[in-house]
């Protein structure tokens, strides 16, 4: 069998994944690149994800490819809709040709002899493992595992005589129709899945520990409708997208300026979309605004679900499954023929695979994040992590773009490999994404990156300050070095060192 090598890898054909791609095909025609995809089709999340009313929780003029504009008005897209236009970005771009499918990358090894990763690839399923290598190597794995999602360890959950549910593993043609169901959770997929089940259900509830912040936005862009009349759909978009990612930092902004004036703000718009007399405690979360994330509802579904009596909302804690659904802590019993369990992520960085440089393990969690993009003490290999507090693929695109200039600047100068170098001792127990405290996000500090002190270490999670630094500033810094890897000091921490 030829070996196989490819100047660029990519792990991965979701939305950044694609997007990478889409980049390199457009900037970097001349690096040849192969997709490794584990799964059958593109789409990452959104091929992943199948429960009912799934969407986008960013607004699509800021979601979609800034290189391929969205030109719908629906504001939250629907799944099935944003897996179209990844596929359709793929075929417009050539990119399908390059994918591999049925591809798990469940190791990678930095060769400093070779100057080259080897990668080893197992086929689906526990099938023969085959080694690829590249000079590049790029993550766009997301930061979850797409094999499991995270389940609380429920009391009594083995009595329960119903259908007990992940969303992330959700049944083909699941008949709820008539059925009473719980929902247990209280972050974007809870508030999904009530609205768009209640109309089927005897009745849905939906079950939280406390709750969060949630805020209804337009179903449809109206204004970007009135401006289509009279503008070419190119200036439309533009201005949209320019709008919303306007808008987005400057509510982030105002919620870590003015927390109490924001949140009395968000409650406010709650309270009008609710019957009079409404208990409010609710909707009325015990920390400030972003401190996690918001859930957006298009058109205030979820709160027109519960006005209608269609659904309802307990707050509460669950003491213990029983034979007919869930004993709270308060004594109240919540009978159910179906329990979704909304409970969350299982964080997991770079798909899960064993990441090691000359045959030593990398502890990722030790090391620090270059730009946001590249690990240090790591050679040629990068990742992209979009927003949490902004559409994810704003910083998607641009760390794409700043994969190309930097392949381009090592091209120019005959570097073999480059690798970011923190000779200061930046590095801070903060992980990146340390600046939320939601549950997913806690249980992430175990295994994601660190941030530094200051940057360039430091994650600016600001996307016009951000596309000033991965575009504009030179590749060239005192903190990337470029060169033969066997003579660039590695600040890799090895396992051995650590234990």
């Amino acid at each position: 069998m030829a070996h196989e090598h490819h100047c660029v890898v990519i792990i991965g054909a979701g939305l950044s994944g694609i997007g990478m791609a889409c980049h390199l095909a457009r900037d970097c025609p001349e690096y040849g690149f192969s997709i490794l995809e584990r799964g059958d089709n593109i789409g990452g999340t959104w091929d992943l994800f199948r429960y009912p009313g799934i969407r986008s929780d960013s607004d699509m003029f800021s979601f979609g490819y800034q290189f391929r504009p969205w030109n719908a008005l629906k504001v939250l897209a629907d799944g099935p809709s944003i897996r179209q236009y990844i596929s359709e970005t793929a075929e417009e771009y050539g990119i399908s040709q390059h994918i591999q499918f049925g591809c798990d990358v469940i190791a990678a090894d930095w060769s400093s002899t070779e100057q080259r990763w080897r990668l080893t690839v197992q086929a689906k399923a526990g099938g023969p493992s085959r080694t690829i290598t590249c000079d590049f190597l790029i993550s766009c794995t997301g930061y979850y595992n797409h094999r499991s999602g995270y389940l609380p360890d429920f009391a009594g959950i083995e009595q329960f005589n119903g259908q007990c549910i992940h969303p992330q593993h959700w049944p083909d043609n699941l008949d709820y129709a008539g059925k009473s169901v719980v929902v247990i959770g209280s972050g974007a997929t809870a508030v999904t899945l009530v609205p768009a089940m209640a109309e089927s259900t005897a009745h849905i509830t939906l079950l939280q520990r406390s709750p969060a912040y949630i805020f209804s936005v337009p179903g449809r862009d109206q204004l970007s409708a009135l401006l289509q009349r009279f503008l070419p759909e190119s200036w439309v978009y533009k201005m949209a997208r320019k709008r919303n990612i306007a808008v987005q930092r400057w509510m982030f902004k105002a919620a870590k300026r003015w927390p109490n004036k924001v949140r009395s703000l968000l409650l406010k718009g709650v309270r009008k979309q609710l019957p009079d007399g409404f208990d409010m405690s609710h909707f009325s979360p015990r920390y400030n605004p972003w401190d996690e994330r918001l859930c957006a509802v298009p058109d205030g579904d979820l709160f027109k679900a519960i006005s209608s009596g269609k659904a309802s909302i307990v707050t509460d804690q669950i003491e213990t499954f029983t034979e007919h659904g869930i004993r709270l802590t308060s004594g109240k019993q919540l009978n159910a023929d179906i329990i979704i369990t909304a409970t969350g992520l299982q964080v997991q960085v770079l798909g899960g695979l064993a990441l090691s440089i000359d045959g030593k393990p990398c502890v990722v969690n030790q090391q620090l994040t270059y730009k946001g993009v590249m690990m240090e003490g790591v050679p040629n290999m990068g990742w992209i992590f979009g927003y949490t507090n902004a559409s994810w693929t704003l910083k998607a695109d641009i760390a794409a773009r700043y994969f190309c200039r930097l392949l381009k600047h090592m091209a120019e100068q005959q570097h073999k490999t480059a690798v970011a170098h923190d000779a200061e001792g930046c590095a801070v127990e903060e992980s990146i994404m340390g600046a939320l405290q939601s549950g997913y996000v806690q249980r992430a500090n175990e295994v994601l990156p660190r941030q530094g002190s200051k940057l360039p270490w430091r994650l600016l999670n600001d996307y016009a300050r951000d596309a000033r630094m991965l575009l504009d500033e030179p590749i060239a810094d005192p903190y990337l070095q470029f060169g033969p890897a066997s003579s660039v000091r590695s600040s890799v921490t090895a396992e051995a060192q650590v234990n």
